[in-house]
């Protein structure tokens, strides 16, 4: 057993995926040997997130603090430099294994009730690998009796077989970002084009800094992380949000993508919205697999521009 539990391996369509017990976590994927997320060292503790699944929020509360049905609550602060609680509980705890076949794999948690988030909510991982690339699904429901918040996210980092992100371009079909300010709170939902983020055209880059959550999506979207030279990785799903990171705290190595079931600091911004009800069910679904160069590509998500 590793420091990420039990490691199992999936194998399907030209597909390989390692994914581990603690935290859910999607540790490696390729195709026919190309790396289409940054893999997570199978003997290290990972300090980026790769991987994980967020539950029962994504993202950051701002101070660790919100209201919910006259009852305010405490998280515990796990982000000091913002002061934020951030990506969950269930990112470092041993999940169950439900099931597993050779394509694969289903965990699940029951996050008992604490003094930060006194709600009861069964949280399940399922990973299966097909022709069409690894399908991903996220579920959360309220075995309480009385309405939980909740919100969902997982956190890959894509990559185009390890190539730098500042050789690489994107696509995000969104049509409006959140600010944040310099704690990384989020502050006001605006147009991408007034942010300078518009990024529905595949867009380098190249000394191009994102770590923002985007929405205005369509009802089923997909970003794509791509090269001229080496095949590229696309990301479809139907969240409402997504987040995108360029990685710049670790070296600009990999660019994470992460679908959200609800905006950052949720709990606050969106305290009805994020309301599961008793005996509810919140799904996050989502499928990454691989592209082609661009330079190949004889139809794409459209006309490369400088950015």
């Amino acid at each position: 057993m590793t420091v990420h539990g039990t490691v199992l391996t999936l194998q399907g369509g030209g597909y390989t995926a390692q994914v581990g017990q603690v935290g859910a976590t999607l540790l490696s994927l390729t195709y026919r040997g190309h790396h289409l997320v940054d893999p997570v060292a199978p003997d290290r503790l990972d300090d980026a997130w790769r991987g994980r699944t967020l539950v029962p929020w994504p993202n950051r509360v701002v101070s660790g603090r919100y209201e919910v049905a006259g009852g305010t609550y405490e998280l515990p602060v796990n982000e000091h430099e913002t002061g934020a609680a951030l990506h969950g509980l269930g990112a470092f705890q041993r999940w169950d294994l439900l099931e597993h076949t050779g394509t694969m794999a289903a965990w699940a948690l029951d996050l008992p009730p604490s003094y930060g988030y006194p709600f009861q909510v069964r949280c399940s991982t399922t990973y299966t690998l097909g022709e069409e690339g690894l399908s991903v699904r996220i579920e959360g429901t309220n075995l309480g009796d009385v309405a939980a918040p909740f919100g969902a996210s997982v956190h890959p980092y894509l990559t185009c077989d390890g190539r730098p992100v500042d050789e690489c371009h994107v696509s995000l079909p969104a049509g409006a970002v959140l600010l944040t300010d310099d704690r990384s709170s989020p502050t006001t939902l605006v147009p991408v084009a007034d942010a300078e983020l518009d990024l529905s055209r595949r867009t380098s880059l190249a000394g191009l800094e994102v770590d923002h959550a985007f929405t205005d999506l369509p009802a089923s979207w997909a970003v794509e992380l791509t090269h001229p030279e080496t095949p590229g990785v696309r990301m479809d799903s139907d969240a409402p949000w997504v987040q995108l990171y360029t990685g710049d705290r670790i070296g600009r190595v990999a660019a994470a993508v992460e679908p959200m079931t609800c905006p950052p600091d949720a709990f606050n911004r969106d305290p009805e919205g994020v309301l599961l009800p008793p005996a509810q069910t919140r799904t996050l679904s989502l499928r990454i697999s691989t592209l082609p160069p661009w330079g190949e590509q004889l139809t794409g998500s459209g006309t490369p521009q400088d950015g």
